[in-house]
């Protein structure tokens, strides 16, 4: 695949963001070639269009496809595996978002869940268990959160995103109508 300036302009920066996705930018870089590329492509042809090596390819094809972000196909005929993005640019998000709770919150979580049911010894950690306490309530709201919106189609994402701020004066006119009501 020849990648044009714009197309490399794309593959770097989407490897540089994959880096804080929590995979390493050539396995972002190869996953933003698979998304743009109009057909499915052989990993000698992402190996030859990212200057990599052929093994370098196959480790991040197999890290692609561990978070089931691509998938195989095959053409009649021809014994090469091809590639391409498995699902839409909304169930890569929640794919990667997955992942990452996965990864991140569910282990930052049980080990709060852990330490919440020891026994405070002093009261440093009857402080500290209280603000440890805050920070799972906020984690687990947030991962609620978060399956919720996971649960929502493409659609109806795009039209909570389109509301933006817009949720948050709502709420505020429901505040100050609350607080009318209670004077």
């Amino acid at each position: 695949m020849k990648m044009t300036p714009m197309i490399e302009t794309f593959v770097m920066h989407f490897g540089e963001m994959g880096s804080r996705w929590g995979f390493n930018r050539t396995v972002g870089q190869m996953y933003a070639l698979l998304v743009i590329s109009k057909n499915p492509i052989t990993a000698n042809q992402v190996a030859e269009a990212l200057s990599i090596s052929r093994g370098n390819v196959s480790m991040g094809l197999k890290e692609l496809q561990s978070w089931q972000l691509i998938q195989t196909h095959h053409k009649p005929g021809d014994r090469k595996d091809y590639f391409l993005t498995n699902g839409s640019i909304w169930d890569m998000a929640n794919r990667v978002f997955e992942e990452r709770r996965k990864r991140e919150m569910d282990p930052t979580l049980s080990l709060l869940r852990d330490i919440l049911l020891d026994t405070p010894a002093n009261d440093d950690e009857i402080h500290a268990q209280e603000k440890l306490q805050e920070v799972h309530d906020l984690l687990e709201g947030i991962t609620k959160w978060s399956s919720e919106l996971q649960r929502l189609s493409p659609e109806k994402l795009e039209t909570l995103m389109k509301l933006g701020s817009g949720v948050g004066k709502v709420l505020d006119i429901k505040d100050k109508l609350l607080k009318r009501t209670n004077e």
